[in-house]
């Protein structure tokens, strides 16, 4: 029976089923074993399992994701925490030249079953390094998987999925939800890893959003059918690859696109979405793609962070310009 749970405890449940089912998967990061992890997601898991399994490693995510590698290379299929989205750079060299590229420069022989969990986004108050939005980076990198669950259930799903995939995945997780709750059924027949989902149809303008903006879009949907406008929210839960399929079909029938994501708009997976989908819906289309994000600046203190983030009245903004043209 589905069970209702935040989106941390989902993710807890999926790590220990992983655990459980297969002896070679490994979780490692800073503090993941006797603290559970600053966000207490691996809470209890190195208390079950042993600190075998459940490793904490040093402060050092190039050596975090180097043993990763070396681990996999073994047969093991490792799940590795980068603490914040801002310490994962020390980790960057690794991951884009010797993680994504391994599959190819054996020519297939070698397989990287590593799952890099990251904690991304604003809206907790966090200080510098803490709050970054950096998918945009590991999607330009060919070899990656990178996706982001927007709720409970997806964030269960996506990582046992993510956990069986022989290819490496970085795994957003929007720490701003993790404590939103949803419905999870651990006998569902999930959703494939990139297939996106329309979490609310509507007929006047499609709004595509993943991770932490995916809730912001309901919400816009909400107060814009209040004016009697029509929105379709689709839940993305994979930027590489994109699911252009699923958008495409969307825009068809509304004709309008506002893509809504964290991340800074300039250079942001936004413009990548807006492109492809200028290429395939130009005769569709009845207004420019447009885009909701952060500024491109470096990310504020605490007490500026409502001011960057996309919120409710910058989505609407963009409904109205998109509609009126």
């Amino acid at each position: 029976m589905a069970e209702k749970m935040a989106m941390a405890k989902a993710i807890n449940e999926s790590l220990r089923r992983a655990l459980e089912e297969d002896p070679k998967v490994l979780v490692m990061g800073e503090d993941v074993g006797k603290l559970g992890g600053v966000f207490r997601v691996t809470d209890g898991l190195q208390k079950d399992f042993g600190e075998s399994r459940v490793i904490d490693t040093p402060l050092a995510e190039s050596g975090i994701v180097g043993t990763a590698i070396g681990l996999a290379l073994r047969g093991y299929r490792p799940v590795v925490e980068i603490q914040f989205d801002g310490f994962v750079f020390p980790a960057y060299d690794q991951i884009v030249t010797q993680l994504a590229k391994m599959h190819a420069r054996s020519l297939g022989k070698v397989k990287m079953p590593v799952v890099v969990r990251i904690p991304y986004g604003g809206g907790i108050g966090a200080v510098e390094h803490h709050s970054e939005s950096p998918e945009a980076l590991f999607a330009h990198v060919a070899g990656l998987k990178v996706v982001s669950p927007s709720n409970a259930s997806d964030a269960y799903w996506m990582m046992q999925q993510a956990i069986q995939s022989d290819d490496p995945v970085i795994y957003f997780e929007p720490k701003r939800r993790y404590w939103d709750k949803a419905e999870v059924d651990a006998e569902a027949i999930p959703a494939p890893l990139h297939k996106a989902q329309v979490v609310r149809a509507g007929t006047d303008l499609t709004l595509a959003a993943y991770g932490p903006m995916v809730k912001l879009c309901q919400e816009a949907a909400d107060a814009a059918a209040e004016e009697g406008k029509s929105l379709e929210v689709l839940d993305l839960r994979s930027v590489s690859p994109l699911d252009f399929d699923a958008i495409q079909a969307s825009v068809e029938k509304t004709r309008h696109l506002v893509v809504v994501h964290e991340a800074p708009v300039f250079f942001g997976s936004g413009g990548e979405i807006a492109a492809r989908i200028t290429e395939r819906c130009f005769y569709h289309l009845e207004a420019p793609v447009l885009r909701v994000g952060g500024y491109h600046a470096p990310y504020p203190p605490a007490r500026l962070e409502e001011e960057y983030l996309p919120d409710l009245d910058r989505v609407l903004d963009a409904v109205d310009r998109s509609l009126a043209f």
